[in-house]
């Protein structure tokens, strides 16, 4: 647990605009709205003497709970027991909150001071298995909605989704390089395809409107996380032949 240690640099109580100012971006949807959202809980947080674990757990539970939902209504849903759009709207905003508190935790603990590596391990830990969650939720709609659906696709999908996780953390620290360092408007739209915010927003939408998609979407997640993965290894293999 981090301890409440107020940063020395503050000289009036922070604004939600002192937190969003220290966020880590993610992409342009997660900048412009996620991390906006998680500006407004750090405050809240702050404000109510929650350390930045309390945010971080929060993201765990609520990520859970959604993720939890889904898989058990999967099966109702594709029997049309269960409106499909009440799931995904659940879905959309719950997981939308649960990675506003991700982003919350990171920017209280900066602004106040209180990071600590084992906060920092937590919260990586957390979004593993948020993440597992989400991605077990997706598979489970996919295999009800189709149960044709080919075994090794959701075994790729989960798998390489995991690229997601693996790349952010090797993004962060002084060793951290991108193959893409352009920040054009152009740019940063073709990279919200691997924007989170961005993801988990049309994962919402799709089991909302037409779950029956959802196989195609993890098809497609399995594409463009596949592919990054393959870019990422010849341009890390290429800079280590310098």
């Amino acid at each position: 647990m981090h301890s409440v240690n107020i940063s020395a640099d503050l000289v009036s109580p922070p604004t939600a605009a002192d937190f969003y100012r220290v966020n880590r971006g993610g992409g342009l949807f997660s900048e412009a709205i996620s991390q906006r959202i998680g500006a407004a809980l750090a405050l809240a947080a702050h404000r109510m003497g929650l350390p930045p674990t309390a945010l971080t757990m929060g993201n765990l539970v609520l990520g859970l709970a959604v993720s939890v939902t889904v898989v058990t209504l999967a099966e109702p849903v594709a029997a049309g027991d269960v409106p499909a759009w009440v799931v995904g709207l659940v879905a959309l905003v719950g997981w939308q909150v649960a990675y506003a508190l991700d982003c919350a935790d990171g920017q209280l603990a900066r602004v106040t001071g209180q990071g600590s590596p084992a906060g920092a391990r937590v919260d990586v830990l957390c979004d593993v298995a948020a993440q597992i969650a989400l991605v077990t939720a997706l598979s489970a709609t996919a295999v009800a909605q189709r149960p044709s659906a080919p075994i090794w696709l959701v075994a790729a999908f989960a798998g390489t989704w995991m690229v997601n996780l693996v790349t952010s953390v090797m993004a962060a620290g002084p060793n951290a390089a991108s193959m893409v360092t352009s920040t054009s408007l152009p740019v940063r739209l073709v990279k919200l395809i691997r924007d989170y915010g961005a993801v988990i927003f049309l994962a919402g939408l799709v089991l909302a409107l037409v779950p029956e998609w959802t196989t195609w979407l993890i098809a497609a997640f399995t594409l463009v996380n596949g592919g990054f993965l393959l870019a990422s290894i010849a341009f890390s293999a290429r800079a280590s032949l310098r």
